[in-house]
């Protein structure tokens, strides 16, 4: 997926794209990056950063207690 998308669709994701370094969310090649490229371009393992960016969607679908 297109990093831009992604915070587009999810803008609760930024964080998470912020603490593995990756500072373009809010750039102009985000609109174009994918995930994997991205985290690639960075030095970081994109199964990390993906198993990162489903932990914090699926904390956010749990309902509330």
């Amino acid at each position: 997926m297109i990093i831009g998308e992604v915070v587009c669709d999810h803008p609760e994701l930024m964080g998470v794209f912020l603490e593995y370094g990756l500072h373009c969310v809010g750039c102009s090649i985000a609109q174009f990056d994918t995930i994997e490229a991205g985290a690639r371009a960075h030095g970081i393992h994109p199964e990390y950063l993906l198993k990162d960016l489903n932990v914090r969607l699926a904390k956010k679908k749990r309902p509330a207690k």
